[in-house]
């Protein structure tokens, strides 16, 4: 059941809708799910422009008001935005602004970020957005700490997205912190995705895996996946692909966007997460499971990643 009471969701509508952004938010917040209980979200769609709000490929949205819908909002979304070079109105960056110091939570979704950007609230904070525009955020907004790899940046109240489908992870991360890990698995389930995906967004641009590796490699990282209990140095990773040490290091990284022991560290924290979410084994049975040995060193490996203590992770997101 859900732990908090109807929050709102208020989704920023605007002519030039991005309509893959705006169906991803609408889709984890705006349809109906009486499997959730009685307590889910509440979900408005709030115009930015005044007339017909066209979205892309001809679609027509009739919003549910204007930008004062804002202010009711417990949480708002900016799906995606006309383009990283298209100022936002005066009006919507005001709202964003009075919102933000009202402790309101403002997600956006791809492009988006350049409005968050517009208005300051980015300002000496990390954020993310699709990687075709990560060195143009960067280059125009030197304050913001933009991390070009993830697929979603969470800093309290205002979190950012990467590019598209991005957004649905950061929705299910939302629906995580607010009702917990059995209602982002629940509506993850719902949309065929992963409840939490692992990686970055480096891993989705245009790459080339050499085919002669490409069989051997993916049963590699299948298998690793299925052992990570065990050890895995550089050289067994090349051996058991039958590839020379440099081959695994390039086949790796061309295919994740990571080196080998970045990569693996990925996984396992991803299964720790697992564990800590599903299961009561002990600190140590989750150490020796995913490989990191001792509960001390998974203890120190997980709160450098994830800003958490394993147990203080378990009591926020254990699925009841």
């Amino acid at each position: 059941m859900p732990k908090r009471f109807n929050p709102l969701v208020a989704i920023v509508a605007y002519d030039g809708l991005c309509t893959f952004e705006f169906g991803c938010a609408f889709e984890v917040f705006g349809l109906s799910r009486p499997e959730m209980g009685p307590g889910w979200y509440r979900c408005v769609t709030a115009a930015v422009d005044p007339g017909p709000i066209r979205g892309a490929g001809g679609l027509v949205l009739e919003p549910d008001g204007g930008l004062e819908l804002l202010r009711a909002a417990d949480t708002i979304v900016i799906p995606g935005w006309r383009g990283p070079n298209a100022d936002a109105p005066k009006g919507l960056l005001e709202a964003l602004c009075a919102a933000a110091a009202d402790g309101k939570r403002i997600v956006s979704i791809c492009g988006g970020a350049f409005v968050l950007a517009q208005s300051g609230l980015l300002s000496g904070k990390r954020a993310t957005t699709h990687w075709h525009h990560v060195e143009k955020l960067a280059s125009a907004y030197p304050d913001i700490m933009v991390e070009p790899r993830a697929l979603y940046v969470d800093e309290g109240n205002i979190l950012t997205s990467a590019g598209s489908a991005a957004g649905l992870d950061l929705c299910i991360h939302v629906v995580r912190k607010d009702f917990g890990a059995k209602a982002a698995n629940s509506v993850a389930r719902r949309l065929v995705v992963a409840a939490h995906r692992d990686g970055g967004q480096a891993q989705f641009i245009e790459r080339s895996l050499p085919p002669p590796a490409g069989t051997r490699l993916s049963v590699l990282l299948d298998t690793i996946r299925d052992r990570l209990a065990e050890q895995w140095p550089i050289k067994r990773m090349a051996d058991e692909a039958h590839v020379s040490v440099r081959s695994i290091q390039r086949h790796i990284r061309e295919a994740t966007g990571m080196g080998p022991g970045e990569w693996l560290q990925n996984e396992r924290l991803a299964r720790t997460r697992d564990l800590l979410e599903e299961t009561t084994l002990s600190i140590d049975a989750i150490a020796r499971h995913a490989g990191f040995g001792t509960a001390t060193n998974f203890r120190n490996q997980f709160r450098a990643v994830v800003g958490l203590s394993p147990a203080t992770y378990r009591s926020r997101f254990q699925n009841s």
